[in-house]
């Protein structure tokens, strides 16, 4: 198999991680990096011993697919214009600045057929990939997503920065559109939010309360999943996930056995994850291997879109609660 041939666009705290797997990942040739900081580009650059880009035009006919971590602002931009240049693109989330933009590159994705996958990077957390032997059909979930203040990435609200992540597990795992959306959001420390809480009520009557701060002193990563016969308790920092389901009698229920009062019943325990899983490692070969087999990768463009969708009218109701 040919490798593909790839680069990095904005090789800042995160692009410069891109680049480090993408010279290490089998199906990738790192062909070289590019940043509006010439001096940083050209280190990273070094560091790898690939060709520090001087202008973007310059990457269109030496790569396959790259990565595009830059501010959200200058996502649907530079997105574009490698898509019409008929190059992959992984997007970090969010995936654009509006909705329109998101709708926008979803259809150039099709005219010029290119793969686009977005950076929602906790589809890849080895907790979220355990669920997938189980039959997930939530009624109710649950996330904290706390994190210590970071002025890198105050150019959104903590809706986009933060809590999109959990939006977009849940749409994911139920499988439904939003219904209904109550939400309030605060500013504290930046001039946007940097604390929210938005209910969303889904169509098929399940019901996600989601969390989110910038401006905490513990970080946290918590998803709690709630269904008929089943509760997930998913460490996300951790990357694990306990797993409590009502045993049904049947011989595979193989875990510790927990009885349930006087019900005669028994709740069956297991513990998953893989501490040892990359997720970036992870979310890059799944791209380039979606590109290889010429499948969908596991974060789509759609289902980034609509998780913006859905991001934008929490932070719109949360800002008209708040009154700022």
């Amino acid at each position: 198999m040919d490798k593909i041939k790839t680069a990095v666009i904005g090789v800042g705290a995160l692009g410069k991680h891109h680049a480090r797997w993408y010279k290490n990942i089998k199906e990738s040739e790192l062909i070289g990096v590019y940043d509006i900081d010439k001096t940083k580009c050209l280190q990273v650059a070094t560091d790898l011993d690939v060709i520090p880009f001087a202008d973007l035009s310059d990457v269109f006919n030496k790569v396959d697919a790259v990565s595009i971590a830059v501010p959200t602002v200058n996502h649907f931009e530079i997105t574009s214009e490698f898509i019409r240049n008929k190059i992959h693109c992984l997007v970090e989330k969010p995936i654009a600045a509006s909705f329109d933009e998101a709708s926008a590159l979803t259809q150039m994705s099709k005219e010029y057929n290119t793969t686009v996958a977005v950076g929602h990077i906790e589809r890849f957390n080895p907790a979220i990939k355990a669920l997938r032997e189980y039959n997930i059909k939530p009624r109710f979930i649950e996330a904290h997503r706390l994190a210590m203040f970071d002025p890198r990435g105050t150019d959104v609200a903590v809706i986009l920065d933060l809590m999109i992540h959990d939006i977009e597990l849940s749409l994911h795992l139920t499988k439904s559109k939003v219904k209904n959306i109550e939400a309030s959001a605060v500013a504290v420390i930046s001039d946007m939010a940097d604390i929210a809480n938005a209910r969303l009520t889904f169509e098929n009557g399940a019901v996600a309360n989601l969390t989110a701060s910038r401006i905490s002193l513990r970080p946290m990563r918590k998803l709690r999943i709630f269904q008929k016969s089943g509760y997930f308790s998913l460490d996300l920092a951790e990357r694990q996930a306990d797993i409590y389901r009502l045993a049904d009698g049947n011989s595979s229920d193989i875990g510790m056995r927990i009885p349930l009062g006087k019900s005669g019943r028994d709740i069956v325990y297991n513990k998953a994850g893989n501490k040892d899983d990359d997720m970036l490692c992870l979310e890059l070969t799944d791209f380039l291997q979606a590109i290889i087999e010429n499948r969908p990768p596991q974060v789509t463009v759609e289902s980034a879109a609509e998780a913006l969708r859905v991001a934008i009218e929490i932070e719109k109701i949360g800002i008209n609660a708040a009154g700022f």
